[in-house]
Formats: structure tokens, sequence, C-alpha cells
């Protein structure tokens, strides 16, 4: 009896390994996450559930904020570049202050 349950288990985990293994093919070895022209850019934690995050929409960017149960366009603009830095949350949030004064300084 306990063989048997055993050797059950172990088949359900095996077609559960078989499918992922055939949906991360038949999406052309991309994650789950990554299909599509949505791509999460960067992101700074603001509070312990607040966070700021840059998504790239084909040629635009758009600066989300994201609280728990809600989410908000906070600026939208055309798509940039973003220099790789040691630390990419640093690096964002330095960019987004820099965008933050421009528009300040502008209106």
């Amino acid at each position: 009896m306990l063989l048997q349950t055993i050797l059950a288990l172990v088949l359900v985990i095996g077609v559960l390994f078989l499918a992922a293994y055939l949906l991360r093919k038949l999406n052309g070895g991309r994650g789950f996450g990554s299909s599509g022209p949505l791509r999460v850019v960067g992101g700074l934690m603001i509070g312990t559930r607040e966070r700021i995050v840059l998504v790239e929409i084909g040629d635009t960017w758009i600066v989300v904020g994201l609280v728990p149960g809600q989410i908000r366009t906070l600026h939208t603009l055309p798509k940039g570049d973003l220099k790789p830095a040691g630390d990419g949350e640093r690096h964002f949030a330095q960019w987004l202050k820099q965008i933050t004064e421009r528009k300040n300084e502008g209106g």
C-alpha cells in the first residue's frame, strides 16, 4: 500500500516536470514572465510594501507605482538608456531623482 502511494506520487511529480518542460519548449525557451513586448527595466523599494517600477513597452517607458491592491501610472516617457551599474536599484534611484528634478525645474 505504501509502495503504491510513493509510486503514484513519483508519477504525478514526473508528469508535472514533463508538462513544465514542454511548456518551456513551446514558449521558445523563455520563462513564463518574459514573453511579449513588456519588460521591467528597473525597480526601487520605497517602503516595506511600496515599490516604483520602470516598465518598457515598445519605445515607451512607463514609471509605475505599486502598493498593495493598486497599480498607478506615475509618468510616461520615450525609451531611454540606463547605463549598467553595480547596483541596479541604486542607479534607477539616481535616474528617477534626476527625472523628478528636471520635471520640477521645468514646471
